[in-house]
């Protein structure tokens, strides 16, 4: 990789930890909308992405679990499935045509998640079982398959059907990346056999990031006018994906 490039990379990665890890998530689709905006090739972006996931998802766990904002009630039904779906969709590996399409449309889905996500509040009700098992089983294998780790999913859904108010579930969601994206690497790695070399360096600045993003969002933090930042990203990525 060119010294420009990996530069410009690991700069996008710490912004994108820092805007990401504010509101529960990791970043995977940011990572993923930089590197594809600087023209990696498929089979790097998803196992660069679902490894800088697990730090940032790490931290942020480590943060929101401390500020008190954690339900393992709400959490574990969605997560049941949901790891193992994220093995087996990290262990398939999609033609390049394919994984531009699927992820093209999932970035474009997040864009248009965050600006309409907004701060919508509602009181907190409880999920059916049956659907948080089967929902979380369906972005579990979604973000294997695409390299994220489904919090671009799941924190929409908690919000706009009332399960959640915002910080818990930036705090269940966070955790449920980070276990998606362990399982997802796994898979990845046992099916392709290796890891993209250069990822220390994105590995330190999405560390610094998402510490810093984490904090703030964990404890206090306006996220409307990042998440529209992050969706214009998202936006140019996946045209970038789609029509390219």
């Amino acid at each position: 990789m060119l010294t420009e490039t990996l530069v410009l990379l690991t700069a996008g990665v710490f912004v994108i930890a820092v805007l990401y890890s504010s509101v529960g998530h990791a970043g995977a689709s940011g990572y993923i909308a930089v590197m594809s905006l600087l023209s990696l090739a498929p089979a790097v972006i998803k196992p660069t992405a679902l490894a800088l996931n697990i730090l940032v998802a790490s931290i942020a766990t480590a943060q929101f679990l401390s500020a008190g904002h954690f339900s393992w009630r709400l959490f574990w039904p969605f997560a049941l499935l949901a790891v193992p779906f994220a093995f087996v969709g990290g262990y398939v590996s999609l033609p390049d045509a394919g994984f531009k399409i699927l992820v093209g449309v999932v970035l474009l889905y997040s864009a248009v998640r965050l600006v309409l996500q907004g701060s919508v509040e509602r009181p907190a009700r409880e999920p059916s079982m049956g659907f948080a098992l089967a929902a979380g089983a369906g972005i579990g294998l979604l973000s294997g398959l695409t390299g994220t780790g489904g919090g671009i999913f799941l924190t929409p859904l908690l919000l706009f059907m009332g399960w959640a108010r915002p910080k818990s579930a930036a705090a269940v969601s966070a955790l449920f990346i980070l276990l998606n994206s362990t399982a997802g690497l796994l898979g990845n790695v046992s099916s392709t056999k290796s890891i993209p070399t250069f990822v220390l360096p994105l590995l330190i600045a999405a560390g610094i990031g998402g510490a810093i993003g984490s904090y703030l969002g964990s404890r206090s933090f306006d996220s409307t006018t990042i998440k529209r930042l992050l969706a214009a990203v998202l936006l140019i990525a996946g045209i970038k994906l789609l029509f390219t």
